[in-house]
């Protein structure tokens, strides 16, 4: 029996949704999908929930739960990957608080900026963890990558774990929908190309029969700024550099050196900015998730309706050779010609039996791959630090980090990062000067 293994099996409603689809697809019947996390209760949660779906849909998966991680990966065809190490008690909590005693605010602190570093550096180890038992149990599997921060840790395994991954995010499937909903555009027939890097790349093309739709869509954006509305921060980007960015405003405000700013408090109003955005998230979550869980064991009869989530739509273009287009993180092969080839980059995908096949995009408008590149120059330096354990390359990734760097002195960037250290304590591993 082939298997598919979820890593971070816990995250119930996601485990839901994706392998929910997995039931759902005829290619994908009578694989075994194996279900790992450290949390035994909510393992336990999206075992009893898997078992009921498959038996409401009729599908021929089996369920099963591993306390051994090498186990749960031993023989796996693919790897659905959606873990958060240290959660958000204490780790999540660590990276806004410590930050904002040195007067530097973030939004959501999962990508990029001073939390996304020290997100990165406690969960590279478990991910390279992952990739050595792949190594030795399924070195051929697929490791389908949903963890941010997204292109850190897709090119770490790649690079350094040896497994074959691609990084999926949902911020591509939603850009032009979320766009045009917000300007009251009809998305019949329309085409689009974006590429750049995770939670930071363009909206390239834009057409409906050929015709160029950016005119329009920009002239209703500068209509729209009148007003407070959620994505002032991608709009202002548009008027600027030309282009629309895949991922949201909250996120986009923290990836710049524009936006939140402490000697420009009024910004925040301006341009609508959520501080904090992402802890109030996770409460609000934590708080739900008693409620949500009666919701989903209150009937016998768990329905699902496939969703345009990309993990079972890879696996059954690979199962049937039907090709699949989807957006992928992968390495940069040259695929983007103005970008490091060391780097992780989002763009177009063919996916069939022979696996994944990124396309070519060349060079991207030159501003838009200098915005690029100030966010890669921290994603290598925290690789960088991940992989030597020194200490100093932490310090680089964080001066230059573009909001970190605009806000903060250098002395203050490396006492933060001493702090945040420290604070973490067991969750990183032990670095080096």
């Amino acid at each position: 029996m082939s298997k598919i293994t979820f890593l971070g099996a816990g995250s119930t409603v996601f485990v839901k949704n994706v392998l929910g689809d997995v039931m759902m697809t005829e290619a994908l019947q009578d694989f075994e999908l194996a279900l790992y996390d450290i949390d035994a209760e909510r393992l336990s949660d999206s075992e009893r929930l898997l078992t009921s779906m498959a038996r409401s849909l009729g599908s021929r998966c089996s369920v099963k739960v591993y306390t051994d991680r090498k186990e749960a990966l031993r023989g796996a065809k693919y790897v659905i990957n959606a873990i958060q190490v240290g959660g958000y008690d204490p780790c999540t909590i660590t990276d806004f608080e410590i930050p904002k005693k040195y007067g530097l605010r973030q939004t959501i602190a999962d990508t990029l900026g001073i939390g996304g570093i020290f997100r990165n550096l406690r969960t590279i180890p478990v991910m390279l963890d992952f990739a050595r038992d792949m190594q030795e149990v399924c070195p051929d599997a697929w490791f389908l990558n949903y963890t941010n921060p997204m292109a850190v840790l897709t090119n770490v395994m790649n690079v350094h774990g040896g497994i074959k991954t691609v990084g999926l995010c949902h911020s591509v499937q939603i850009c032009v929908p979320h766009l045009f909903d917000a300007l009251g555009i009809d998305q019949t027939g329309v085409v689009a190309k974006i590429a750049g890097i995770n939670h930071m790349a363009w909206l390239l093309e834009v057409t409906r029969d050929g015709q160029d739709l950016y005119p329009e869509i920009k002239r209703l954006a500068k209509e729209k700024q009148k007003e407070q509305h959620n994505d002032m921060v991608r709009f202002e980007l548009m008027q600027r550099f030309g282009y629309y960015v895949t991922e949201s405003s909250e996120h986009n405000a923290e990836y710049h050196p524009y936006f939140i700013k402490r000697n420009y408090p009024e910004l925040i109003e301006r341009f609508n900015i959520p501080l904090d955005e992402y802890p109030r998230r996770c409460v609000n979550q934590i708080e739900g998730w008693k409620e949500m869980r009666e919701k989903l064991f209150a009937s016998e009869n768990i329905e699902h309706t496939r969703s345009r989530e990309y993990a079972s739509h890879i696996m059954e273009a690979m199962e049937t050779n039907r090709p699949y287009k989807i957006a992928g993180n992968v390495m940069n092969t040259g695929l983007i010609t103005n970008l490091p080839r060391e780097a992780c980059v989002e763009v177009p995908c063919l996916v069939d039996g022979s696996g994944i096949s990124p396309t070519y995009i060349g060079d991207l408008p030159p501003q838009l791959a200098a915005l690029n590149r100030t966010n890669i120059n921290t994603q290598l330096l925290t690789i960088e630090a991940a992989i030597t354990g020194k200490k100093d390359h932490i310090y680089h990734a964080a001066m230059l980090d573009p909001h970190t760097a605009a806000e903060l002195s250098i002395d203050d960037i490396v006492a933060m990062c001493d702090d945040l250290i420290e604070a973490h304590g067991d969750w990183l591993p032990k670095f080096t000067s």
